[in-house]
C-alpha cells in the first residue's frame, strides 16, 4: 500500500518536519513491513508562466511550431524565448514552464537549446511530462484546471509535485489498512497522535434513496455465504466527464501507484484508496432495467473492461441487468455499462461482497485488482454507505453533476461475535505483565468493544467491524502485544522438553549426507521431475517399462513426470557443469523417489476447501492417493579425483571411488554393505554391482553405459550408485557401538587361490571370513590375475588377511592354522585351490 503524505495528514496529526522515514518507522513498530519510498521525479526550477505571445512557423517538415514569448516573473527572468509545439493553447493562457536547469520524470534534464532557429530558454510541459498522467496532446492550460497562480509561482507545490509517499506491505489478515483511513488509524496507534475518522458522517445524510433497489438471487452460495451481503446505489445526474481531474488528486493517485483515467473513475478510485471500499460507477443510460446479483449460469460469457470476452465459472457471481451480465462482482466491471466520455448520469454501486466468491474469481479468471484485493481479505460492511455518499459528493464537486434523492440499499443486520478473554491470558500467552488497564486499553485503542465478564475474570470483546481477522482470544493477545511494542517480549530462549528433536531415521539421514560432504562430494539437490523414458532406464534393472505418476500441470512438459530414481537428476547437473568447464565431479542427492505400484490408481479430483479442518476420513484418502515414497541416496563421479601433477598423472574417478563412497555411507548408517555382481540396462555390463544388506538388495553401483554417457552429454566415463537410504536405516537396527581396541599386535598373512574365472571375488571372500572364524579381523582383495601360469578359463585371487587376538599374542601357526580353515571352506564351496 502506498501513503501520501499530504492525504495521510488529512486523518491523523504529522510533525510538520515527519521525514517519510519516520513515518516508516512508526508504521514498523505497529507490525507492517516498510518496502519503499516514492516521488515525483521532478526538480526544478519549474513555474508558472504567462504567454505574451504566440507566433506560428510553419516547417519544411509540414509541421508548424509555435515562437512564444512567455513570462516567468522577474525572479526567473521575465519574458523567455520558447518554442512549442502544442497548439491547445493562446496568448494570455497561464501555463507551466519548465526552465534550463529543471529535470523532469525520466530523468530529462531541462537546457536551453537551439532548435528550429531559436533558442528555446525551457519548455512548456505537458500532463505526462510533469508525471501526471498520460496526455500528451498538448500542454497544461492552468485555467482548464480551475487554477488561477500569479506568475513565477513554483509549479511543483502548486500542482502536488513535491509530495512523497511510502509504502507498506499489507500482511493478508489486515485488509483495512489497504485504505488511507486503515493506514492514519494504525499511525496514530503507534504515535498516539489525533485520528480523524474519513467515515464519521451523520447517517440521515447518508440515506440513498429510492428507485434503484437491487435483488440478490443467489441459488448456490459458496460455504452457505451469499455472495452479496450489501448493495448500496446512489445516482449522480449531468456530469461532465471531460471536466479534468484536479492536479492534487491526480498527485496523490499517481503516488498510490494507480493511472490517471478521467475524472469519474479517478473518484472512484480515490474513495477506494481513502476508505478502503470499492466502488464501481455505471453509466445509468446504458442501462436496461433494475440490478440483479446472481451466480454465472453454464455456458454464460461476458467481455470485462479490459476488452476480454470471458468464459464464467458456476462460481462467479455477477451483476446484471435485464440484458445479462453487466460486471465480474468484485474483480471488475462489464464493458457494455462503462463510463466514457458521453456519459451523463451515473449510478455509483458499493456493495460488500463474499470474500471466498471473488477470490475464487479472481485466481480463476487470472484477473487481479485493486477492487478484488480488497474484497478478499474482507471489506468492513458498515462503510458502503459512506463510501457512496463521498464519490457522489466528489462527483458533484469535481465533474458538476447534481445529487438526487434516486438509489437503493440492500443490506443485511452486521453481527460481530463475542470473545471471551480471560484476564490472565495475554500475559501467560505473550510472557509479558500487561495490567489490566493495558490490556483494555489497547483493545479499544483498535476499536473493539470490551466490558467486564459477568465472572469478573476477564472482558467480554466484541472487534470493530473493519477487523474480520479478530477471530478469537489468541488474535486479541496479538494486538495487545502489537500496539504496546513487540519490544516488550523478552527474549527468552525456551528449554525443550526431553525426548523431542529428530528422529532416529531424520539423524541417520544427515549423518550420511555429512560424511559423504566431508569425503569431498558436493551435494547438489534438483527437481524431482524427469520423463518416463529416464524413469524406464534408471528405475528398473532390466530398463522394462514401469508406472510413473505423470503431474497434471508441470512446470516442463518436456518432463512431467516424478522420478524413480535420482540418477536423471545428477546427469543434468552433471552436463550442466561440463558444458561450464567444471570437468571433475564428485556430486549426490538425497531426495524423495516416486514408486507407484502397478495397477493401482493415484490422485484424486476431491479436493476439500480451504478454510476448514478435512475430517479423518478425507485425510486418509487423500494419503491413500499419494504413491509410496522413498528417500533415496544416488552419487555421480566423472572426471578425476586427483588432478595431473609433476611427477604423477591424473587419476580418473571409477568403480574404487564410487565402492569408497558406498563404504562411507555403511560406515555412518552402522551397516555393513555387500556388493554382488549383477547387470542393469543402464550400466556397463561387467563393470555393475548390486548392493546388499544382510541379503537384501538395497541399491547398485556401476560405471554408467557408453551409450547411456553419450546421450547425456557426459565426454568421458561416469560411475554411479543409488541406495534406498530409508531400507538401509531401518535395518541398521539399534545404535551403533564402536569396538574395543585390543593391545595385542596382529599377525598377518596373504592367500592366493586359482578358481574359475566366473566365481565372483566377494564370494571367496566371505568364505574366507566364514571359515577363518573369530580371529580373522579383516580380509582384502589384493590381486586379480589372469595369465601365464593359470589354467585357462582360471583366475589366481590373493587376499591380504589379519588376524588377532583380543587375550594374547598369535602364533605363526594360529594365524596358519585360522587361514587354512578358511581355504577348506573356499575349496568345498567354490573349488578353490592353493596356489602354488
Amino acid at each position: 500500500m502506498r501513503v501520501p503524505l499530504s492525504w495521510l495528514r488529512e486523518y491523523v496529526d504529522l510533525a510538520a518536519d515527519a521525514t517519510p522515514e519516520d513515518v516508516l518507522d512508526a508504521l514498523v513498530t505497529v507490525g507492517f513491513e516498510e518496502e519503499d519510498v516514492h516521488r515525483f521525479e521532478i526538480s526544478g526550477p519549474v513555474v508558472v508562466g504567462q504567454v505574451v505571445s504566440i507566433e506560428a512557423e510553419p516547417q519544411s517538415n509540414g509541421k508548424t511550431i509555435n515562437w512564444c514569448q512567455v513570462d516567468v516573473g522577474e525572479e526567473n527572468g521575465g519574458i523567455r524565448g520558447i518554442v512549442c509545439g502544442a497548439h491547445n493553447f493562446v496568448a494570455g493562457d497561464k501555463v507551466v514552464v519548465t526552465l534550463p536547469g529543471a529535470v523532469l520524470p525520466g530523468p530529462f534534464p531541462i537546457a536551453a537549446r537551439k532548435t528550429y532557429g531559436h533558442v528555446s530558454d525551457g519548455m512548456i510541459a505537458s500532463a505526462r511530462e510533469l508525471g501526471l498522467g498520460d496526455e500528451h496532446n498538448g500542454i497544461v492550460v492552468l485555467s482548464d484546471l480551475g487554477i488561477d497562480a500569479p506568475v513565477g509561482t513554483d509549479a511543483i507545490a502548486l500542482l502536488g509535485l513535491d509530495d512523497v509517499a511510502v509504502e507498506i506491505n499489507v500482511t493478508p489478515d489486515r485488509g483495512y489498512a489497504f485504505s488511507l483511513r486503515g493506514v492514519a488509524r494504525e499511525y496514530a496507534h503507534a504515535t498516539g497522535a489525533t485520528f480523524r475518522d474519513p467515515a464519521e458522517r451523520d447517517f440521515a445524510e447518508l440515506q440513498p434513496g429510492t428507485g434503484h433497489t437491487t435483488v440478490v438471487d443467489d441459488i448456490a452460495p459458496v460455504r452457505g455465504r451469499v455472495g452479496a451481503s450489501e448493495f448500496v446505489t446512489r445516482v449522480v445526474r449531468g456530469v461532465d466527464p471531460s471536466r479534468p481531474t484536479p492536479p492534487w488528486m491526480i498527485a496523490r493517485l499517481s503516488l498510490a501507484g494507480m493511472r490517471p483515467l478521467g475524472v469519474l473513475i479517478d473518484i472512484t478510485n480515490y474513495v477506494m484508496l481513502e476508505l478502503g471500499q470499492p466502488l464501481h460507477g455505471y453509466d445509468l443510460d446504458k442501462l436496461t432495467g433494475g440490478i440483479t446479483v446472481r451466480r454465472a449460469t453454464p455456458g454464460e460469457k461476458m467481455t470485462t473492461l479490459d476488452g476480454v470476452e470471458r468464459s464464467l465459472h458456476a462460481e462467479d457471481l455477477l451483476i446484471t441487468d435485464e440484458s445479462g451480465p453487466i460486471g465480474l462482482a468484485g474483480v471488475m466491471g462489464g464493458g457494455t455499462t462503462e463510463m466514457s466520455e458521453t456519459t451523463r448520469n451515473v449510478l455509483i454501486e458499493a456493495a460488500n461482497f463474499d470474500p471466498t466468491t471473488i477470490a475464487r474469481s479472481a485466481r480463476r479468471h487470472k484477473l487481479p485488482s485493486e477492487a478484488s484485493k480488497r474484497f478478499e481479505r474482507g471489506v468492513d460492511p458498515l462503510i458502503p454507505f459512506v463510501a457512496a455518499r463521498r464519490a457522489a459528493d466528489l462527483m458533484v464537486e469535481l465533474a458538476g453533476g447534481t445529487l438526487t434523492e434516486e438509489g437503493g440499499a440492500l443490506f443485511a443486520e452486521v453481527f460481530v461475535g463475542e470473545i471471551e478473554l480471560p484476564a490472565d491470558f495475554v500475559p501467560g500467552l505473550i510472557g509479558v505483565d500487561y495490567t489490566d488497564d493495558e490490556i483494555t486499553g489497547a483493545l479499544t485503542t483498535i476499536g473493539a468493544d470490551v466490558t467486564a465478564s459477568d465472572e469478573g475474570s476477564g472482558w467480554t470483546v466484541i472487534p470493530p467491524t473493519w477487523r474480520p481477522d479478530l477471530t478469537d482470544k489468541w488474535t486479541l493477545a496479538e494486538e495487545v502485544a502489537r500496539i504496546h511494542g513487540l519490544d516488550r517480549i523478552p527474549a527468552v530462549l525456551p528449554t525443550p522438553p526431553s525426548g523431542r528433536g529428530l528422529t532416529a531415521h531424520q539423524q541417520g539421514r544427515r549423518r550420511v549426507a555429512d560424511a559423504l560432504a566431508a569425503a569431498g562430494l558436493v551435494e547438489t539437490p534438483s527437481f524431482p521431475f524427469t520423463t518416463d523414458a529416464q524413469n524406464d532406464l534408471h528405475g528398473s534393472a532390466s530398463g522394462e517399462h514401469l508406472p510413473s505418476i505423470r503431474l497434471a500441470n508441470p512446470l516442463d512438459g518436456q518432463a512431467p513426470f516424478l522420478r524413480r530414481s535420482l540418477i536423471p537428476g545428477l546427469l543434468q547437473t552433471a552436463h550442466r557443469n561440463i558444458s561450464r568447464g567444471l570437468t571433475d565431479l564428485a556430486i549426490f542427492e538425497t531426495g524423495a523417489v516416486f514408486l507407484p505400484e502397478p495397477g493401482v490408481e493415484y490422485g484424486t479430483d476431491d479436493v476439500p476447501p480451504l478454510g476448514e479442518r478435512p475430517s479423518d476420513e478425507t485425510l486418509a484418502a487423500l494419503n491413500a492417493s499419494i504413491p509410496p515414497q522413498h528417500r533415496f541416496l544416488s552419487a555421480l563421479l566423472t572426471g578425476h579425483v586427483a588432478p595431473r601433477q609433476p611427477g604423477r598423472p591424473a587419476e580418473a574417478a571409477g568403480l574404487v571411488e564410487a565402492l569408497d563412497a558406498v563404504r562411507v555411507v555403511a560406515a555412518a548408517a552402522g551397516v555393513e554393505i555387500d556388493v554382488v555382481q549383477a547387470e542393469r540396462a543402464a550400466l556397463h555390463p561387467g563393470r555393475t554391482g548390486s548392493l546388499h544388506v544382510a541379503g537384501e538388495e538395497v541399491g547398485y553401483v556401476g560405471e554408467l553405459h557408453p551409450a547411456v554417457a553419450e546421450a547425456a552429454d557426459l565426454p568421458g566415463r561416469a560411475t554411479v550408485l543409488e541406495l534406498d537410504l530409508d531400507r538401509i536405516l531401518s535395518l541398521a537396527g539399534g545404535r551403533v557401538v564402536a569396538a574395543s581396541l585390543s593391545t595385542f599386535p596382529a599377525a598377518t598373512q596373504d592367500v592366493s587361490l586359482t578358481l574359475p574365472a566366473e566365481v565372483p571375488a566377494a564370494d571367496v571372500q566371505a568364505a574366507l571370513a566364514e571359515g577363518a572364524g573369530a580371529l580373522l579381523e579383516s580380509v582384502r582383495l589384493v590381486d586379480d590375475y589372469r595369465g601365464e601360469g593359470v589354467p585357462e578359463g582360471s583366475k589366481s585371487l590373493t587376499f591380504a588377511l589379519r588376524f588377532r587376538a583380543d587375550d594374547r599374542t598369535l602364533t605363526a601357526a594360529e594365524a596358519t592354522e585360522a587361514k587354512l580353515a578358511g581355504v577348506a571352506v573356499a575349496a568345498e564351496r567354490l573349488g578353490a585351490a592353493l596356489r602354488d
